[in-house]
């Protein structure tokens, strides 16, 4: 596939709202890297939605919900990010005229928090140390105090629905998927697309510092994904298979994707193509999907391609 179609396509359509360019983002066949005999390897290009993240599908659908619910009463919501989920709840905010307030830790990248600033969000950065759980708490306590309406994606069931969409799309344009791979921080994007690819071998990306299988909460470079406890949509009878990455792999496979096949990505997606080439490694005559969350732009602070970290 033209890995310019998704433009091509959107130069052809008038919309009414910037929010019509969330979805229908590419599906590009990766083929500059080994794989088994019959396997063919697909990346859903989510940098490509208006926002620049996968996240941006759940900014849309979790506001609209709680608008149509009724849910937001004095215009004002809040939300504990690392960033891209701020981004996408602030195109929304902006779309109905709600202020937005996000705790994101310090350690997070300059540039995303740059754009969630640009697009009028209220930036209230928290202690590295600390973590995301004492973000959230910040976030709730802040909600509890204003009456401000917390999205909490983390805990909401808008979240996994949030992309129902993504899986429509992805059957859509690969047909059989024998694998999906797709990398969790809040678990929404997977929990969310392992209920639609059942008979699927469903396979969940972390980081090494995550706790999905079995280890100790704990710090890593790879931005984006990572739980310290563990997510409370997230079933476990949707998981077929956990792959816990390196940092070093995964910002080994940011390079290799740039001086292979030309995308610039962000490390989560490293950490995904990393699980997805060793998923490939047991199946023959198979495809695989794997998601690839945002792009390399945002990360060039933290020296995305610096793969022998720190």
């Amino acid at each position: 596939m033209n890995r310019f179609a998704h433009l091509q396509i959107l130069t052809k359509k008038k919309v009414k709202t910037p929010a019509d360019l969330i979805g229908n983002t590419p599906l590009v066949e990766l083929k500059h890297f080994p794989l088994n005999k019959g396997n063919r390897l697909f990346a859903k290009l989510e940098f490509y939605n208006l926002g620049g993240s996968v996240k941006d599908r759940l900014g849309v659908n979790i506001l609209e919900q709680a608008l149509l619910r009724g849910d937001i009463q004095n215009g004002t919501v809040v939300e504990a990010t690392a960033g891209n989920t701020g981004i996408g709840l602030a195109l929304i905010c902006q779309q109905y005229g709600l202020k937005l307030h996000v705790y994101v830790p310090e350690k997070f990248s300059i540039e995303k928090q740059s754009i969630m600033h640009a697009l009028g969000a209220e930036i209230v950065n928290t202690p590295t140390e600390k973590g995301m759980l004492f973000a959230r708490e910040e976030a709730l306590k802040f909600a509890q105090e204003t009456g401000a309406f917390y999205t909490n994606q983390f805990e909401s069931a808008d979240n996994p629905s949030s992309y129902d969409k993504l899986a429509k799309e992805i059957k859509r344009d690969a047909g059989k998927v024998d694998a999906i791979v797709a990398g969790a921080g809040s678990g929404g994007t997977f929990t969310g697309l392992a209920k639609h690819f059942k008979e699927s071998h469903r396979v969940i990306v972390e980081p090494e510092g995550s706790i999905l299988n079995g280890g100790e909460s704990g710090s890593h470079r790879t931005e984006g994904i990572g739980v310290e406890k563990w997510p409370v949509f997230l079933d476990k009878d949707l998981i077929d298979a956990v792959e816990t990455i390196s940092d070093i792999d995964a910002f080994t496979r940011v390079s290799e994707l740039a001086q292979k096949e030309g995308l610039l990505v962000g490390s989560s997606s490293g950490a995904a193509l990393h699980a997805a080439l060793k998923t490939q490694e047991n199946m023959t005559d198979s495809n695989i999907v794997v998601i690839f969350p945002d792009a390399a732009e945002r990360y060039l602070s933290q020296q995305i391609f610096d793969i022998k970290g720190e």
